[in-house]
């Protein structure tokens, strides 16, 4: 039986199986080896479920239905433990994601042409950050998952260290490598010696000198950026006309948080925001709130915001088109403010590289290059931040999306072969 490296990430998901002596990626949607972490419940098919790109457009499009994404940060958080409501039933969170990885699998098995029972699977240093417990129920969640849709031997493997095991294929002499791993939800870091004569090595236990983690990642980038360019066109930090009171600030942090936009979607929210714009100093913003509420546009800005976010890795600002949700409306996001809206994450990353070095053993200048991966790594402040650990040491990166689940494969036929 062939097995696979799986990489369910937080906002993209990928896996392998080794064929013809080398990591093969399944087309996991269409042609392409990526798949957004997504799903639709299209209610206007009787609950047919979508998967990836094609859930978000069947959103985009306005069909009726339920969007959700981001699935992994459910696992490791209090959500781990909540149902949402998919037409007139309720349904597990950790159903949901059942149902992505099952869908994974499929494609994976066509991909190999028979069926796969043994994995290789991908988890962050922490799913929670100072709670070992919390941490270990995470992790089996994502077990129980596995077998339940027919992986017989799952072994849990660092997401960094899996990066590394891809990046070593490329490297010609010894390296101390510091690798970076950005993800969605998480922030990964490992310490590790790779190299030509160590990579085919059966034992890799001593060139893991150490790894570190933090529950930080593109999502949270998205977050703040929602709430310092787009929520205020919607009436957060304006005021009521009752005792001078300022607009309550859950809802808004609500729709700026993948995880949790659904939650905004129901008739108690929705009543609570009506009665807002009747005694909102500025009306026509919280009417926006409103309209987002009820048309269930909480994704829409969202993807604009994480298209921003993107743009602002080039640019010195950048503009978001609302006219989904008002003619005319556009927010503008700036570079600066928004590296000042993530400091505190971008010190926090800061900090976690360098606690990693510290538990490795070494100084600082011993690492020789900083291998950055996942998605959120493109962002300048996150790489500032993250080269101030190692600041002599080289930068190299990988293909953002898809180190992970090659190294994932690539160990998947070391353990299992």
């Amino acid at each position: 039986m062939t097995a696979c490296g799986l990489d369910f990430g937080t906002s993209n998901s990928a896996l392998g199986v080794w064929r013809d002596g080398a990591a093969a990626l399944a087309p996991v949607e269409g042609d392409s080896t990526l798949i957004p972490s997504a799903i639709f419940f299209d209610f206007e098919r009787h609950g047919h479920v979508m998967f990836g790109r094609e859930a978000i457009d069947s959103y985009i499009a306005e069909h009726d239905g339920r969007l959700m994404r981001a699935l992994k940060t459910i696992l490791g958080s209090p959500l781990i433990d909540e149902a949402t409501a998919v037409g007139r039933r309720r349904i597990k969170l950790t159903e949901v994601v059942e149902m992505f990885v099952r869908h994974l699998k499929t494609k994976a098995e066509a991909f190999a042409g028979h069926e796969i029972t043994q994995v290789v699977h991908g988890r962050p240093v922490r799913f929670v950050d100072g709670d070992d417990a919390a941490d270990a129920r995470a992790e089996n969640v994502l077990k129980d998952i596995a077998h339940r849709i027919g992986f017989r031997d799952v072994i849990f493997e660092y997401e960094p260290i899996a990066a590394a095991y891809h990046y070593e294929e490329s490297v010609t002499g010894e390296e101390l490598v510091l690798i970076a791993d950005i993800g969605g939800g998480t922030s990964d870091f490992s310490v590790i010696r790779i190299g030509p004569d160590r990579r085919n090595r059966p034992d890799r236990r001593d060139d893991l000198l150490a790894n570190s983690g933090v529950r930080i990642g593109g999502t949270d980038f998205d977050t703040r950026l929602n709430i310092d360019a787009v929520m205020p066109l919607l009436g957060l930090g304006s005021q009521l006309t009752v005792k001078d009171l300022p607009m309550p600030k859950a809802v808004y942090y609500e729709l700026a948080t993948w995880a949790t936009i659904n939650f905004a979607y129901n008739f108690k929210t929705e009543r609570e925001v009506r009665e807002l714009v009747e005694i909102a100093v500025e009306p026509e913003r919280v009417r926006r709130l409103l309209k987002t509420i009820k048309r269930h546009l909480g994704h829409r800005i969202a993807f604009a915001v994480e298209d921003a976010k993107i743009a602002l890795s080039d640019a010195e600002a950048t503009t978001l088109a609302l006219e989904f949700l008002e003619a005319g409306l556009f927010a503008h996001a700036m570079q600066q403010r928004f590296r000042d809206a993530i400091a505190d994450k971008t010190d926090a990353l800061t900090k976690m590289a360098a606690q990693c070095i510290a538990r490795a053993g070494i100084e600082p200048a011993a690492v020789q290059t900083i291998f950055f991966t996942g998605g959120s790594s493109r962002v300048p402040a996150v790489r500032e931040a993250i080269r101030k650990a190692a600041p002599q040491a080289n930068v190299a990166a990988g293909s953002d999306f898809l180190s992970v689940a090659l190294g994932l494969t690539r160990e998947a036929q070391r353990r299992f072969a």
